[in-house]
């Protein structure tokens, strides 16, 4: 959330950040609201004033032997005045955090300015796209034919977009997420939490997910809870409210199933894996003081990539324009894998600097140098999210009899498994 004072002393820039994200948001209508709670708060101080001095007449009056019910009368109208003012101010308060709620992120000083995806620039590669030597195989038909998954089967428990693992590819699904959860605690120096799988609609608030994205959730209304669509919400959320009391940067990684409707794109790569309402993720997160966080969300994408690496798959890094950027982030990284059968680039990570923004909607603080409690700067990215992981490892590594190698670094979690037939 951005701090109403900065929109009322910034309007032309917070303005100009707006166009260049292709935000549609009344920011003048935000600032009319802010205007009318500060003269309703003017008038009611000037009335309780008046007020006051009003009232301490009436007992001289008294003590005269005049009539002190005209002032009396008087009086009663103010307080009446003010009780209306008073719930107008309520009214118009709750309006205003709303129409705040609704302004996304300002962009960073560096994030580059563009309209589109088209606009991202690639910041860097690693690995080469692989040469297979014979028509690759799709990740749905390599699926099927090893009894990885039945998304058929799945589709008959929950409706489509609910994969479900099977056999060897079941335990590819725990292998995987195991590895990255060691990687990031033993060699990253995150500190691993399990983390509840619903959170209330304060906790969906408090990273951006509510209200805006309402639409995407899945939710349970009659317990107002929404199954996460990230470890994000609830990892961060953790000290929602706190003045942390830990030395930063505090590191958290999660592992945690993800739930989203992603009402949005309906019809879009609807086939295999690619796009779901279920799947799995682990997660890294990240408070920081503002003077470090640019260098913490550059060493936590490379915690990301690192994953990658050591799986040897063919990566690119690009960074999200202003146009592209998710709604809470002021600075993006997306890491994308190349998968063959598809021909083309899968993201598997967005790994994102909120600065304040995350932390002001949370009531996320610590205390800066001089003691005084500030809003920490928050960071997140996937370390990785299956299953589009899934989908690079079986097309990268297929053979032309359908089988599909593993990488070495999986195989003391696939019980020294080393090839998927």
């Amino acid at each position: 959330m951005l701090d109403i004072r900065f929109v009322r002393e910034n309007a032309d820039a917070v303005k100009t950040a707006m166009k260049n994200r292709n935000a549609d948001v009344d920011i003048d209508a935000v600032i009319a609201l802010d205007d009318r709670r500060r003269a309703i708060v003017a008038e009611v101080d000037e009335l309780k004033a008046e007020r006051n001095r009003i009232s301490k007449s009436i007992g001289l009056m008294i003590k005269e032997g005049k009539d002190p019910e005209e002032i009396k009368a008087e009086v009663r109208a103010m307080g009446d005045r003010i009780s209306a003012l008073d719930e107008e101010q309520r009214e118009v308060e709750s309006k205003l955090r709303e129409g705040l709620l609704y302004i996304p992120n300002l962009p960073s000083a560096t994030t580059p300015v563009g309209l589109t995806e088209n606009d991202n620039p690639v910041i860097r590669s690693w690995g080469e796209k692989v040469e297979l030597g014979f028509e690759p195989k799709a990740h749905w038909d390599l699926g099927a034919e090893l009894g990885l998954f039945d998304l058929e089967r799945g589709a008959k428990l929950s409706g489509s977009g609910f994969p479900l693992f099977t056999g060897k590819g079941a335990k590819l699904e725990r292998a995987l997420i195991q590895f990255m959860l060691d990687l990031h605690t033993e060699e990253h120096g995150y500190i691993e939490v399990a983390p509840p799988f619903m959170c209330n609609a304060q906790t969906m608030t408090g990273t951006g997910q509510l209200p805006k994205f309402a639409e995407d959730m899945y939710a349970i209304p009659l317990d107002g809870l929404y199954p996460i669509p990230t470890a994000e919400v609830p990892v961060t959320n953790m000290y929602a409210n706190e003045i942390v009391d830990k030395e930063l940067p505090i590191c958290h990684t999660a592992y945690t199933p993800c739930f989203r409707r992603e009402a949005g794109s309906a019809g879009k790569d609807t086939r295999g894996l690619l796009r779901v309402h279920q799947f799995d993720k682990v997660e890294m997160v990240k408070f920081t003081t503002p003077e470090t966080s640019e260098e913490e969300h550059e060493k936590l994408t490379l915690d990301a990539e690192k994953v990658l690496q050591l799986l040897g798959l063919h990566y690119r890094v690009i960074e999200l324009c202003t146009g592209d950027l998710g709604f809470s982030a002021a600075k993006c990284y997306d890491i994308e894998l190349w998968a063959p059968a598809q021909d083309k680039w899968l993201e598997v990570s967005s790994c994102s600097n909120f600065h304040d923004y995350q932390a002001r909607r949370a009531n996320i603080r610590y205390r800066n140098e001089d003691g005084k409690p500030a809003f920490v700067h928050t960071i997140n990215g996937s370390g990785v999210a299956l299953p589009r992981l899934v989908i690079a490892i079986m097309e990268n590594y297929q053979n032309e009899d359908g089988s599909i190698d593993l990488p070495e670094v999986l195989w003391p979690y696939m019980g020294g498994l080393q090839k998927l037939a």
